[in-house]
């Protein structure tokens, strides 16, 4: 699996995390949150897999906590690792993420996510603005760019 990012540092325990994360596709527009909690990031939509929880399922749910929306025909599309210390969580973590690609149905409700806002992008302006390198790598990827 290809890690992006920093090697991991040889003193902390890393836990590992599971993630789902999407590329909400309209066209070349994508669907991306903007964080507000740590500076003005730009996220595609995903996040952490609960206990017992699917990685669809999660996907499903973090989209809605950080967008609003409802995603259709989501799609495995790959996987990445990357190791980060989250500050959130008190905790190191080799985040394992996998990579959807999905449409959107439905704007439903706000984020329930606070400092969160969901914004569309051009793919071309999302390689440049997302703020993880390995989701800049997957709309080059997918968008031929």
């Amino acid at each position: 699996m290809r890690r992006f990012g920093e090697p991991p540092a040889p003193d902390p325990v890393y836990r590992d995390r599971p993630g789902a994360y999407a590329i909400i596709a309209e066209g070349a527009w994508l669907l991306v949150a903007e964080t507000t909690n740590a500076g003005e990031d730009f996220l595609l939509p995903g996040g952490g897999i609960d206990p017992g929880e699917s990685p669809l399922r999660a996907l499903h749910r973090e989209v809605m906590e950080e967008t609003g929306w409802r995603i259709g025909a989501p799609r495995r599309i790959g996987a990445y690792q990357r190791f980060t210390y989250m500050p959130e969580y008190g905790y190191h973590a080799r985040k394992v993420c996998s990579l959807y690609v999905a449409r959107p149905v439905a704007a439903l409700a706000r984020p329930l996510e606070p400092d969160h806002e969901p914004v569309w992008m051009h793919a071309r302006d999302a390689v440049r603005m997302l703020s993880v390198g390995a989701e800049r790598h997957a709309v080059r990827q997918l968008f031929d760019l």
